[in-house]
């Protein structure tokens, strides 16, 4: 059998994803191209009167007043003012991982650089407004100029109109598309850019998803289609150990890639231990034009494929996937009012005051009186007298008079009909803009929260595409940042600059030596919160701490919620003010610190000098001391000087008892009285001399 050339398999892929996205686009083009027409209902003047309508006003004033789009800008700016990012987890539970951490500042870093507001702001404004929304992450050199710098950074990229652009495979069910085998991203060029680019003749990649046929000018465009494929191989993990009892893990692919693999674990006394059967995943990209394959990128970074797509409301109904946002509803209602509108303009248009209607004898010889009137205001007009029958000349006066056009009465009730529909549908805005004098704030509160709870929805589904989005940064950083030693800014929480040492050998407190900062190890979860949506968070926040201090008298207590309070502030140049007082709190231990604010206060608790009251209270405790070892030193030498007197009575009392005997044997020397021997041992009590 003959082998296939790269070509042929290449040109065979390109047939097989032609057919693919062929049925995809079938598929999804109705309500893809709803989403398309929605987003352009409320942004593109004029384009509210797109499709039949135009032709039944072809001739006739169309007035727009879009009502609509202040609603989606309000739900927008929900979003700019409370911005979602993601947060590494432990696996295990752990509060304070420090790698979690890390991981953290390096995603804040990432969506730095790579300006990823823009990606985020553009999809869910995309979604708020057409119901689909996207970008994408991929990676990127540090320095392209240097051939030996092989570092590269993952960018956050924006992904426009994503509702005809982004195209996943139909098997994929679920919202984030974790589950997706196949995408398609469409890409628009123009035929320069794509000669300049490609060098070939431009054959765009088929794309039926568009609403051209109501603008003047488009801009002729060449697409092309980045192809991405999950392919799913199963490989057997070897366990191997070595002397030590150390466990090493290989795949089949790396005694594939060395051949002498086996021999060199054979040779140092390593042992099998067991094999595993796993799932591995890779990905690879290809870009198509309508003909061929222009380039095979080869695997990509991570095992994810690297789109984030999120929608505004979404459903699955005769499996189909069918999404819409915060516009299509309200069309209809916003048609209607503009309809009435331009209809109530023509008829005003037209003149309120009433025209005489005369005979051509009458005006004849004086038109141009007549015809000036309105702007020289003649104190009077003039008109021909009137030949009867008879040839007589006679006075008449107009025929009739013009009539103004009425305004009819079903117009004026359904004005107001259609009014309260584009409020129920949208929200009332005018509850939340005004503001009344007798009016609480906990009364102002719940009538933002009300507000905010009909963004909410579009809120919690792009929160779930932030999450995607840190599953797929987190495959790619653990293939991407591994160089041992490499140095990366990394951002904290509150937008503090760091620097992070990858790979870092530490020795850790058993003295053995530890790798730091190792992302190829980072198996973490990823967490997004989503709250309240309104600006009025932080303030309804500072109220509560404000009502608490005014019914607590501990001054302590009073301390802690004010300076809570300070760190709540909204405001222009209160960053500073915020920080000051976190590490108030800090050092009441209040707050718990992170890892850089404990170096901080340690280093400041060994720098720091004392004031004249913490001098004075030393000064004081240290004379105390001196007092106490003063008095402590008197007590012993009295101890002593008595112990000493003891020991000199003592010794009085032992001469005195020697001199005493001495004496009683004098006596009985003198007085022939000394004892007999005896065999026996007696006891002699022998009595004191009389006193003299």
């Amino acid at each position: 059998m003959a082998r296939i050339s790269r070509d042929q398999q290449l040109a065979k892929l390109h047939a097989e994803a032609l057919a693919e996205f062929d049925n995809i686009q079938s598929a999804l083009r109705d309500e893809r191209l709803q989403c398309l027409q929605d987003r352009r209902f409320y942004s593109i003047a004029g384009a509210q009167w797109e499709g039949p309508l135009a032709k039944q006003f072809e001739n006739k004033p169309k007035f727009e007043v879009n009502k609509i789009h202040l609603s989606v800008i309000r739900i927008i700016n929900e979003y700019r003012n409370n911005r979602i990012t993601v947060d590494f987890v432990s696996k295990e539970g752990a509060e304070h991982d420090k790698l979690a951490d890390i991981c953290d500042d390096l995603y804040r870093a990432d969506e730095q650089d790579s300006a990823a507001d823009e990606a985020y702001d553009n999809a869910f404004e995309e979604a708020v407004a057409g119901g689909i929304g996207a970008w994408r992450l991929r990676t990127e050199y540090e320095n392209d100029e240097a051939p030996e710098d092989e570092r590269q950074r993952i960018r956050i990229e924006p992904i426009f109109d994503a509702d005809s652009s982004v195209f996943f495979d139909l098997n994929a069910k679920r919202q984030d598309k974790s589950d997706a085998k196949r995408c398609f991203v469409l890409t628009a060029m123009t035929r320069d850019a794509y000669a300049e680019e490609w060098g070939d003749d431009p054959a765009s990649w088929p794309k039926e998803v568009h609403q051209w046929e109501f603008d003047w000018l488009t801009p002729d465009v060449v697409f092309v289609a980045e192809y991405y494929r999950v392919e799913e191989t199963r490989e057997t993990v070897q366990v191997w150990q070595d002397l030590a009892g150390g466990e090493e893990r290989y795949f089949d692919s790396d005694f594939e890639k060395d051949q002498e693999l086996l021999t060199k674990l054979e040779a140092v006394g390593s042992k099998l231990v067991r094999t595993k059967q796993v799932k591995r995943r890779k990905v690879r990209k290809y870009i198509l034009n309508g003909v061929r394959v222009l380039e095979d990128c080869g695997y990509i970074a991570g095992k994810h494929i690297p789109i984030v797509v999120v929608y505004g409301k979404r459903w699955f109904i005769d499996n189909v996937e069918r999404c819409m946002g915060h516009v299509r509803l309200a069309k209809d209602a916003q048609r209607l009012a503009n309809m009435q509108r331009s209809k109530l303009g023509e008829i005003s248009a037209l003149s309120s005051v009433q025209k005489p209607i005369l005979t051509p004898e009458q005006i004849a010889g004086h038109q141009v009186m007549w015809s000036e009137d309105n702007i020289k205001n003649y104190p009077y007009l003039l008109i021909n007298p009137v030949t009867d029958m008879n040839g007589n000349q006679t006075l008449a006066g107009p025929v009739a008079y013009t009539k103004s056009p009425d305004v009819p009465p079903a117009m004026a009730a359904l004005l107001q009909i259609t009014e309260q529909d584009i409020q129920d549908l949208l929200g009332n805005q005018q509850a939340a803009e005004k503001l009344e004098s007798n009016i609480s704030g906990k009364a102002v509160e719940l009538i933002q929260n009300k507000i905010d709870m009909q963004a909410f929805i579009y809120m919690s589904n792009f929160a779930k595409g932030v999450q995607r989005c840190g599953e797929i940064w987190l495959s790619m950083a653990k293939e991407v940042y591994v160089e041992e030693g490499r140095k990366m800014k990394g951002i904290g929480a509150q937008g503090e600059m760091r620097q992070i040492e990858l790979v870092k050998p530490m020795i850790g407190e058993d003295g053995e030596v530890k790798i730091e900062n190792d992302l190829s190890e980072a198996e973490f979860d990823v967490a997004v919160q989503v709250g309240p949506s309104s600006s009025s968070k932080r303030a309804a926040t500072v109220r509560a701490l404000t009502g608490m201090m005014q019914i607590t008298d501990d001054p302590e207590t009073k301390q802690v919620l004010s300076a809570m309070a300070m760190m709540n502030m909204e405001g222009e140049g209160i960053t500073e003010v915020r920080d000051y007082f976190r590490k108030k709190l800090l050092r009441l231990g209040v707050v718990e610190p992170t890892d850089e604010e404990k170096q901080a206060l340690i280093q400041e608790a060994q720098n720091a000098k004392p004031d004249a009251q913490t001098l004075y209270l030393q000064a004081a405790a240290q004379e105390a001391e001196a007092n106490a070892q003063r008095s402590r030193a008197d007590t012993v030498l009295t101890v002593a000087k008595a112990e000493e007197t003891k020991a000199k009575t003592l010794k009085t009392v032992s001469e005195v008892d020697a001199m005493d005997q001495k004496q009683a044997l004098e006596v009985i020397d003198r007085f022939g009285m000394a004892p007999q021997p005896s065999p026996e041992v007696s006891v002699v009590a022998v009595e004191p001399p009389p006193q003299v």
